[in-house]
């Protein structure tokens, strides 16, 4: 809910989609992450 809240529910889906797709392991997750924006084009 964190995570949606800042970054919106969109953004956090594609992400998401993104990680699974990936095969990114959530269980180790971490404590933190950093999420920067998408660079102007």
């Amino acid at each position: 809910m964190v995570v949606s809240a800042l970054m919106g529910l969109g953004a956090m889906q594609a992400a998401y989609a993104h990680a699974i797709a990936s095969g990114y392991r959530f269980y180790s997750y971490g404590d933190a992450s950093l999420l920067l924006p998408a660079p102007a084009l």
